[in-house]
């Protein structure tokens, strides 16, 4: 499928007044400007240079999904310019004192309003795309708060299943795109589960681990986020499936969306959901104890990464040495016997 034109606004530099940076999207820093002619506060993503992001958000319309103005298309001022959500980034909100409050209704209406914008993106948008990047940086609220889906600069238009490379925050990212394997829109309900996970424990994902280990977590070992026992088992549910290794094991999200509205009408969840947001200090020691194994799994694979080392750097001083011995390319028999400590025997058993 092929994108759209490039037809949208061009929005002079010198008609934006800048404020404060206020945080740094996807291969570009986002600052809060003031839209002189338009008289209106927007945010605005400079650029090296004007690449897909704008063509993405041009043809995209959604109420959950940020509001794109124009672009500066002057070199070397290159920016794209959208609605500015003053409220900031749910993981913003998540690791304030606010997110304390946060009860069962407010967790579901912001899930119900990120599976929206995603299935827009997905099923409705006049082209379909993959965002790659969903996170809680890259959801923001406004000040009625309204959550609406930003950073589209990894994004791409979908056209069956696409072969990417890697992008996105490895937390977040499915195993195949770890892996730069084809991909299809489901990779996005896996970041998705992750974005549930952080709305109910309000926890960073893999906390204190560097990208390349959680992608060896991931895809080597199958590890996933600690879901805690008391966790409501609809939420445990739909976040187990939003993480199956396989692609297509995952769910839509047009079946999310299903799920979401018959978790709704549970009478008994809201009693379930808010005993468990209440009481953090009786479950977070499951998420720290799975930290810690991981810890002493990865502890574990790095030293026997250097044993490994350490044998080969033997081997190889073993090698040089028979080599000056000799002065001559040695024979594979010998190397293995000097390797193996064996002395040569005699057909008839002495040495």
């Amino acid at each position: 499928m092929s994108s759209p034109g490039s037809s949208f606004v061009q929005i002079k530099h010198e008609d934006l007044l800048f404020y404060e940076n206020c945080g740094g999207g996807s291969f570009g820093s986002v600052y809060r400007a003031l839209w002189i002619s338009q008289d209106k506060e927007v945010a605005v993503k400079k650029l090296l240079k004007i690449d897909k992001e704008a063509e993405i958000l041009s043809v995209l319309s959604h109420k959950n999904i940020i509001q794109f103005y124009g672009a500066v298309l002057e070199s070397p001022n290159y920016g794209i310019v959208t609605e500015y959500a003053s409220a900031g980034s749910l993981y913003e909100y998540l690791s304030s004192e606010q997110s304390e409050e946060m009860d069962m209704e407010q967790i579901m209406t912001w899930a119900i309003q990120i599976a929206k914008g995603m299935h827009y993106l997905h099923a409705e948008a006049p082209v379909k795309v993959i965002h790659r990047d969903l996170k809680s940086r890259n959801v923001v609220m406004t000040a009625d708060k309204v959550l609406k889906i930003c950073d589209f600069g990894a994004s791409k238009f979908l056209s069956h299943t696409t072969h990417m490379t890697v992008v996105g925050t490895f937390p977040w990212m499915a195993p195949e795109v770890i892996q730069s394997l084809p991909v299809s829109e489901t990779c996005d309900t896996y970041s998705y589960g992750v974005v549930l996970w952080e709305m109910l424990t309000r926890e960073v994902p893999f906390k204190g681990f560097e990208g390349l280990q959680v992608a060896w977590l991931v895809v080597e070992k199958q590890e996933r986020l600690t879901i805690p026992t008391s966790c409501p088992a609809s939420f445990a549910e739909l976040m187990r499936k939003c993480w199956q290794a396989d692609p297509k094991e995952r769910p839509q999200f047009k079946q999310v969306l299903v799920t979401l509205e018959t978790m709704s009408n549970d009478s008994r969840l809201p009693d379930q959901c808010n005993s468990f947001l209440h009481n953090k200090d009786q479950w977070r020691c499951e998420i720290e104890s799975t930290l810690e194994r991981l810890r002493k799994l990865e502890r574990e694979l790095y030293s026997k990464e250097k044993e490994l080392e350490e044998r080969e750097r033997r081997l190889k001083l073993w090698e040089e040495r028979l080599m000056e011995r000799s002065n001559m390319t040695p024979s594979p028999t010998s190397l293995l016997m000097e390797r193996s400590n064996i002395s040569p025997v005699s057909k008839c058993g002495t040495k």
